[in-house]
């Protein structure tokens, strides 16, 4: 038998033997007992001979002559969509559903279920409808509140996702106001693109009500003065980010850097700049940095930056700029000298290692990624995407050691 199809029967068995002692102490004629199990049998001869369709039509037979067996149905329902198997799960749910007897508890936890298969098959319409119907008949039903916040959020409706935020937060201790501003961020965000300033600054000042530490909301600032071109409150929210979360620095490097040198004040950069990123772990703002300094001070001053910097924290993205700038910065070397054919192969074999190599990790999940995602689109957690770390551990080392062994 394979191994994942005994994994899948362990908790059916269990779900089905609590029934059965269940069935068993509230009914005590024997010809009743006898006849439940033969059908459950034959249902579970059905699994072992991988017929899964046949052995629900055995279990829905089951559940028509007797709605004690309500809870294994739920259970055999949640294990099919565990397996990715969302419309067995659905077709068991809905019979449930459909039987008239049920009580209120039952019919609410089928309808619950229910709505995380439609969710899972992405009929989002379908949840929704079946969710806001438990919520209105119980505005404390914790479970359906959470989902329905969840599905609001995959729609994109911000509004509603907030009100139901509020709802559970007058059911539940817990707080939902870091989640709100980050709601209050995704209207801010579309009144952005579509140009409405007064709007988005609403939303952030909303934001920032809910939750005086909302990074976003202060870059999301930063990028309207930015593309106002009002330099100084640039500065302000970029410095105030930089002050309670230095880990967003490759989030603002480049909108200070283009404040600064607009107001003239290079030497504050500099300084703002180096005190922040001495024990910054992503490379990005390191290779931001090294771009202002060739433009500034000269590709010399950037690769012997790079050179301090990569001795202290390896990076393959690091490496590739590193020679790409000494290259730049040989003047009169031969194109057939063999040190630069040498370095050509080298940016060629980085440059193939790092084309999809990700800026971004979820904390929670592992989800990668090239950009930055408030919203983990693995886990759906918020602010749980940090930047990768500039190096990584093993063979990038010996790399390193043996490139700058040969003077590149």
């Amino acid at each position: 038998m394979p191994y994942d199809l005994i994994w899948f029967l362990l908790p059916v068995a269990a779900a089905s033997g609590w029934w059965m002692a269940a069935r068993q102490q509230r009914k005590s004629q024997a010809r009743q007992s006898r006849a439940v199990p033969s059908d459950y049998y034959t249902g579970i001869n059905y699994f072992l001979n991988e017929q899964p369709d046949k052995a629900i039509d055995v279990f829905i037979r089951m559940l028509e002559l007797d709605s004690d067996t309500v809870e294994p149905h739920l259970a055999l329902g949640n294990l099919f969509r565990r397996r990715g198997e969302v419309d067995r799960a659905i077709r068991i749910h809905q019979n449930l559903i459909a039987r008239p007897n049920l009580d209120k508890s039952q019919r609410d936890q089928a309808l619950l279920e229910l709505g995380h298969d439609y969710l899972q098959a992405g009929l989002l319409d379908r949840a929704e409808s079946l969710l806001e119907e438990l919520v209105e008949r119980d505005r404390a039903n914790l479970p359906a509140l959470r989902l329905l916040m969840r599905i609001y959020e995959q729609e994109k409706e911000w509004p509603n996702a907030i009100e139901s935020a509020r709802k559970i937060e007058t059911v539940d201790s817990q707080s939902l106001r870091p989640v709100m501003a980050q709601y209050y961020c995704e209207l801010a965000a579309d009144h952005l693109k579509a140009g409405v300033y007064s709007e988005a600054r609403k939303m952030l000042r909303r934001s920032l009500a809910q939750h005086p530490g909302c990074a976003r909301a202060l870059i999301l600032h930063a990028q309207m003065d930015d593309r106002s071109q009002r330099y100084r409150a640039v500065v302000k929210s970029c410095r105030r980010v930089l002050q309670q979360s230095p880990e967003y620095l490759a989030d603002v490097i480049g909108m200070l850097i283009t404040a600064y040198r607009h107001l003239g004040r290079q030497r504050e950069l500099e300084t703002l700049i180096e005190a922040n990123i001495a024990d910054q772990p992503a490379i990005h703002p390191i290779l931001l940095y090294a771009d202002y300094l060739v433009e500034t001070k000269g590709a010399r001053a950037a690769v012997d930056y790079l050179d301090t910097y990569l001795h202290r924290q390896p990076s393959l993205h690091g490496l590739r700029r590193f020679l790409l700038l000494q290259m730049s910065d040989q003047d009169g070397v031969a194109a057939h000298d063999s040190g630069t054919d040498y370095r050509q192969s080298c940016l060629d074999i980085l440059g193939r290692l790092l084309e999809n190599s990700p800026l971004y990790l979820c904390k929670n999940c592992g989800f990668s990624s090239q950009q930055r995602h408030w919203q983990c689109p693995g886990c759906h957690h918020w602010e749980s995407i940090e930047a990768v770390k500039g190096y990584v551990p093993g063979r990038e080392n010996h790399l390193m050691a043996g490139l700058f062994e040969h003077g590149i």
